[in-house]
């Protein structure tokens, strides 16, 4: 009995050692966390209300987007109802748009625009990489706490020139995107519903067909 209770003790003091001895797993901040989910994102699909703001007044839109970080997009228009089923897509070489309105015809090449490509979470994340100097706040709202990055648009303009992007510490999903103009006035405002990191997204996404909207 006493050889069993010293091999017991033996075995329970050598686990005590293992243990302590073992590497701690180092809790990371909710900002490495969020780095990390954004540097592997690959695609995304998400329902985001679209707000440009003007001197003349603002317009807000439903869209429904698509976006692979090598530059692919699909922008459909859910609301109001006068662009609903609107269709920009860029399939890497042309920007092409459909236009239900406009009987059902496709406009094979459109002219890029910075205004709507400022609207990609993927072109944000490009700006805040190169950006020389980001800054970071910590914001709690209806007791969420977000992490706010901030980035500077290269070539945006006097109406396109900061951007802040608000990221939830808890779900590690974005919330919004604001576009600021050089005097800090809001220009762009996206707002993110059911936004899905890493969605499998097909080639035929990015392309309208001559028959329908797209798909």
């Amino acid at each position: 009995m006493k050889k069993l209770k010293a091999l017991f003790l033996a075995v329970t003091m050598g686990c005590v050692i293992l243990t302590s001895c073992a590497p701690k797993k180092v809790q990371k901040s909710p900002i490495e966390e969020i780095n990390d989910k954004l540097m592997t994102m690959e695609t995304y699909g998400c329902i985001a209300d679209l707000t440009y703001i003007s001197n003349k007044g603002e317009n807000t839109y439903k869209t429904k987007q698509y976006y692979r970080t090598t530059g692919e997009y699909r922008v459909e228009m859910i609301a109001p109802e006068e662009v609903k089923g609107l269709v920009t897509v860029y399939d890497g070489e042309k920007v092409m748009q459909y236009n239900p309105r406009i009987n059902g015809e496709v406009i094979d090449e459109i002219p890029e625009s910075k205004n709507r490509n400022e609207i990609f979470l993927g072109v944000f994340l490009k700006n805040y990489l190169q950006s020389e100097e980001v800054t970071l706040e910590v914001f709690n709202i209806n007791d969420e706490e977000y992490s706010v990055l901030e980035a500077v648009i290269p070539e945006g303009g006097k109406y396109l020139a900061t951007e802040k992007l608000w990221v939830s510490n808890k779900t590690l999903e974005p919330n919004k995107l604001i576009v600021y103009d050089i005097e800090g006035k809001e220009r762009i405002i996206v707002k993110y519903e059911q936004f899905k990191y890493n969605i499998k997204l097909e080639d035929r996404i990015f392309r309208i067909s001559k028959s329908n909207e797209g798909q």
